[in-house]
């Protein structure tokens, strides 16, 4: 199949039901729904704010018609009564009943386009803000192994390190695929399995299940979790199948939280959350604009990935993002990387989010800081168009479960970070951090 970079969506049959939103919630809510709208900087912002501002009296309308259904029904039942105990009458009560039918038609019309265009402006609705997340500026919570000073150093590139070392092929990676596509080599490919495996290994000590999950999805999926990163260069971030509705996942949080679609979630063990780890190749059309973040692994159509991903109940989703942002401090602390841990601000965050966290690690050879991992709580905004639940303990009732996700393993930014910190230029080696050693047959250099 030829893979595209725009949508081409088959008539399949839909596996996910029809969300259910709190519509009147929502109104009641309609002041901080425009806030976040307004400093999210969403594209479509002007749009979204309109169908936000007609949902009141949309809402009330279809209250409306859903009373003059209900009388319709009324007045046809009692017809229908009388002609039941005189058949009679029926020549009588004919033109009153096609009345009351086209009455119906009209209404039920009138109704379902405006059920439609409600569903539309809630599935449209960026999630609420933390009011934590700060505005416009990532806010620094802390630092792992902080240095005294930064230099940057082209001397340190990763590039030029591992092509020497035979750890990198871009060249005939363009060959065969084109920009932005890559071979790990050797002790390249090594380290990037020595990652993986020390990140789940890391992931199951810390009460994360482990998962292999596909790194094909319906559409639907892709669009219910939310995934619409923000275009960069007017490109697509999502490669699709041409003549299907799938498409190649941006990260295994997509088929992880499709895990738990159209269920109800048990969350009645002892930390009132159920945790997933996946490994996947991800996938992603956009690789930025061609310069230096582009030359090299840092963006990258093709990556592998470790991904945690977790289903809680709402009073501990907060608690569950803490906990993942610890793991993944620890994860990139052993490794022995500098790096700032950010909360991020409101024009940085996508949809789903309602809070996340970002850490950046120092990478000498770019002469900046990089991402390398980010956690969120999506809080219900997935698990609504998901259709996932959990039953609440005490009263036996279903309610919509809260979803997080973070990364315990960015591979290719993360063997950045490594190369270009750990690489010592007299020696001409790279220093393996010992955490990794037990993956890597007990190298302690490159």
């Amino acid at each position: 199949m030829i893979i595209r970079r725009c949508f081409s969506i088959s008539s399949c049959k839909s596996f996910l039901k029809k969300p259910q939103f709190d519509v009147k919630r929502i109104i009641e809510l309609i002041p901080q729904y425009q806030t976040s709208i307004q400093k999210r900087e969403l594209v479509e912002a002007d749009n979204i704010t309109l169908g936000l501002q007609q949902l009141d009296e949309q809402y009330q309308r279809i209250k409306k018609i859903d009373r003059a259904i209900a009388d319709i029904q009324t007045q046809r039942k009692s017809i229908e009564a009388q002609i039941k105990k005189d058949k009679t009458k029926i020549g009588e009560f004919s033109a009153a009943l096609k009345s009351l039918k086209e009455q119906y038609q009209d209404q039920d019309s009138e109704l379902s386009e405006l059920k439609t265009r409600v569903l539309d402006v809630c599935r449209s609705l960026p999630n609420l803000l933390d009011p934590t997340v700060p505005l416009k500026t990532p806010q620094i919570d802390q630092w792992i192994n902080p240095s005294k000073e930064y230099e940057a150093s082209e001397t340190r590139a990763h590039v030029d390190i591992m092509l020497k070392k035979e750890m990198l092929d871009l060249q005939s990676a363009s060959n065969v695929t084109g920009m932005s596509w890559y071979y790990l080599l050797n002790n390249g490919a090594l380290l990037e399995q020595a990652l993986v495996s020390y990140a789940l290994k890391k992931a199951n000590e810390n009460g994360f299940a482990s998962c292999v999950p596909p790194s094909i999805t319906k559409r639907e999926l892709i669009d219910a979790c939310g995934f619409n990163p923000r275009d960069m260069n007017n490109e697509k971030q999502i490669y699709t199948l041409q003549d299907t509705n799938l498409g190649l996942v941006a990260t295994a949080e997509i088929p992880m939280a499709g895990l738990g679609a159209n269920k109800v979630i048990d969350l009645s063990s002892a930390g009132h959350a159920k945790k997933l780890v996946g490994v996947s190749r991800c996938y992603r059309a956009e690789a930025g604009a061609r310069g230096k973040d582009t030359k090299g692994l840092y963006r990258v159509h093709e990556f592998t990935k470790v991904e945690l991903f977790c289903w809680s109940k709402p009073e501990n989703s907060a608690k569950i993002l803490e906990e993942i942002k610890q793991l993944q401090i620890s994860i990139v602390g052993e490794l022995g990387l500098s790096a700032k841990v950010l909360n991020m601000p409101t024009n940085d965050l996508g949809n789903p989010a309602f809070k996340k966290y970002d850490i950046e690690a120092w990478m000498p050879g770019r002469g900046k800081f990089g991402e390398i991992s980010s956690a969120s709580n999506c809080t219900d905004f997935q698990s609504r168009r998901l259709n996932t639940k959990y039953k609440r303990d005490n009263t036996g009732k279903l309610e919509y479960a809260h979803t997080l996700n973070g990364t315990a393993m960015a591979v290719p930014r993360v063997i950045i970070a490594l190369v270009e910190n750990f690489y010592n230029p007299s020696t001409n080696k790279i220093y393996v951090p010992e955490c990794l050693r037990e993956f890597m047959n007990g190298q302690q250099y490159i």
